[in-house]
């Protein structure tokens, strides 16, 4: 018993050795393994890059246009501190309501301020004057975060007015909030989750159902039926689009009757804008079932390549407009942002067709792109 007690430094000494050993084996895996090391560094710094300058509330170089009805020299200096702000740029100049009206629907602005006609002489002669703020508050937080921006400005204009004439002024800003006055958050919470569930159910049941078929080997026997092979795999689609429409049917009951969220549109055109979504939903599934080589994979590409991109990029959590340029981009590259875009100015705005006909023919675009790689990539032969 005690002959072994010198060897005990020396096997202690040897299980080290072999420690080491495989910790220099399984680092030179991971060097060799490029996959793994973008995992490993490209993620940390991708996510960095994404929620450090694209995913923030702060809105900045928002689009402001304005109705300068006093022309005066005070109203001017007003206009150029807003305008001179991070937070805005003047992009419009109003002269009529219709004018204004027509900017906040388009999205072109997201707030037009209002100086009225005697805005000098009020200030001149009773130390105060008023102002409006016409803001576009389908999105809330948005219009919320402007209409602070705009009205710290306004009172910093009029605090350094009083130290130049030596007289308090104050100078009032009226604020209407458009298309939402009581700042609802389902008003754009509504669309976005109609975004995401018609996503997730279309394009990634789809692309599981479809490589499960191939992992089971069932998708043989349904390629010798007498039907065309693409025919089947499209009949495999159509359950996902049914459902898909009840489920468009069940978010708009519950906004309604539940959550007070209006319907200022076209019912038809709100589904059929939901249908062609999920059209391009759909194809898209059918992409990734194309590419991926398991139901895990498929999964995988569903949750990071669709849900993901649909929180961070579409426009209904974090304003695009404040992105960085690229992340704008790549916001373009992602269906749900048109189809969040379509369903607000349907329901919260109530416009019709000629408002999102962009929107649409974007989606179109979108599934015509993404049927022809698949039929490109799908392969009767499966193995």
């Amino acid at each position: 018993m005690n002959s072994t007690i010198p060897h005990t430094p020396r096997l202690r000494a040897h299980r080290r050795d072999q420690f080491l050993a495989f910790v220099r084996k399984e680092l030179w895996h991971i060097w060799r393994d490029k996959r793994t090391l973008l995992i490993l560094f490209g993620m940390p710094l991708a996510q960095i890059i994404i929620f450090g300058f694209a995913l923030t509330n702060e809105v900045k170089n928002s689009s402001l246009a304005v109705w300068d009805k006093s022309g005066s020299e005070t109203s001017r200096k007003l206009t150029s501190q807003l305008d001179a702000s991070a937070y805005f740029d003047l992009t419009h100049r109003v002269y009529q309501q219709q004018q204004a009206e027509t900017l906040l629907r388009s999205g072109q602005v997201k707030q037009v301020i209002v100086i009225p006609a005697d805005f000098e002489t009020s200030l001149q002669q009773w130390n105060q004057a008023p102002i409006q703020l016409l803001l576009d508050a389908t999105d809330p937080n948005v219009a919320t975060t402007i209409r602070n921006y705009a009205s710290s400005i306004i009172q910093d204009f009029a605090q350094a007015y009083q130290r130049e004439k030596k007289v308090p002024y104050r100078i009032e800003a009226e604020v209407r909030m458009l298309y939402n006055p009581a700042l609802l958050g389902s008003y754009a919470f509504v669309p976005g989750v109609m975004a995401m569930i018609l996503m997730l159910v279309s394009s990634m049941m789809t692309s599981i159902a479809l490589v499960r078929e191939r992992e089971t080997g069932t998708m043989e026997v349904i390629l010798v039926s007498p039907l065309h092979p693409f025919s089947m795999v499209l009949a495999k689609m159509v359950p996902y689009l049914l459902l898909s429409m009840v489920n468009v049917t069940t978010i708009l009951m519950l906004s309604v009757s539940v959550l007070d969220v209006p319907v200022r549109g076209s019912i038809p055109l709100l589904f059929s804008v939901a249908f062609v979504f999920t059209i391009t939903s759909l194809s898209l599934g059918l992409l990734i079932s194309s590419i991926a080589k398991s139901q895990q994979v498929a999964m995988l590409i569903s949750l990071m390549g669709l849900f993901l991109p649909t929180i961070m990029f579409s426009g209904f959590m974090f304003p695009i407009e404040n992105m960085p340029l690229p992340m704008q981009f790549v916001s373009n590259l992602v269906p749900a942002k048109w189809f969040y875009y379509a369903v607000r100015t349907i329901m919260i705005e109530g416009q019709g067709f000629w408002a999102i006909k962009r929107e649409v023919a974007v989606l179109f675009l979108m599934t015509v792109v993404y049927l022809a790689i698949s039929i490109r990539k799908f392969n009767v032969r499966l193995s």
